[in-house]
């Protein structure tokens, strides 16, 4: 079997069974572990999966730069990011990421109601300039410009300064095994600190993010208190998280 032919099949049985064990394949091919390995390696510096011990799972193609991100499910995260900024009570101090779908959420807020955002996102934050009745605390930091969000050790300070009910995440991957991650280490401390800092995580993710797996892990999936997701999701995709008590919500 010729090196393009191996990668092939490699590629279509992840799209199959969402994920690759280097021995079980070595012995289906008759190949060395070896040769599976060095496949896996170059398809990971394509982009094409997330290398993980032992084999691989399919990689997000949600590490894209923020322009590049709003691109993807557009129409699915105007639906999600109403449906989360619907769930926010009067009164309550939520922690709201950077990202396209954050955005979403600050631009859905109802008109009156009454609360405290803190985000790192100045995205977010200018979303949110004009709101009568939303107090915005924005975390400052450097400036990580591929994803419009403050990082460093000045944000992480200012973070653990702050307790809120509710954080509401965006990550590239949600995993049952690889937990919830991103591409960019310094955006996993980040979040992770945000999460730590909230009484509930919920992520908000859109399809192509469910059980992809990007380098960074900010957390086991079992930090999630929900997933609030597109309503087109199957299924199949969402019920290694609900078997793990997770509550998926589709918008």
């Amino acid at each position: 079997m010729l090196s393009s032919q191996r990668k092939q099949y490699i590629l279509d049985t992840l799209r199959r069974d969402g994920q690759i064990v280097a021995k079980t394949l070595s012995q289906e091919l008759g190949l060395s572990e070896d040769t599976i390995r060095r496949d896996l390696r170059e398809l990971a510096q394509e982009g094409l999966l997330q290398r993980v011990h032992g084999g691989a799972l399919p990689a997000s193609p949600a590490v894209a730069d923020f322009a590049a991100r709003q691109a993807l499910s557009g129409e699915a995260k105007v639906a999600i990011g109403r449906a989360a900024a619907e769930r926010i009570q009067p009164g309550q101090v939520v922690m709201l990421d950077g990202g396209t779908t954050a955005i979403q959420v600050a631009r859905h807020l109802p008109p009156h109601l009454e609360a405290t955002i803190v985000t790192h996102s100045p995205s977010v934050a200018v979303e949110l300039a004009h709101h009568r009745h939303v107090e915005v605390i924005l975390i400052g930091g450097r400036l990580f410009k591929h994803s419009v969000v403050a990082v460093g050790s000045a944000a992480l300070e200012a973070i653990r300064r702050v307790r809120a009910d509710l954080y509401y995440l965006g990550v590239t991957g949600l995993h049952p095994q690889a937990g919830l991650t991103t591409g960019d280490l310094e955006e996993a401390h980040i979040k992770r600190a945000l999460s730590e800092q909230a009484a509930e995580t919920v992520a908000l993710a859109s399809a192509e993010k469910l059980n992809a797996a990007s380098p960074y892990q900010v957390a086991p999936i079992t930090e999630l208190s929900g997933i609030i997701t597109e309503r087109a999701v199957p299924a199949q995709a969402t019920e290694a998280f609900e078997r793990l008590g997770i509550p998926v919500l589709r918008v």
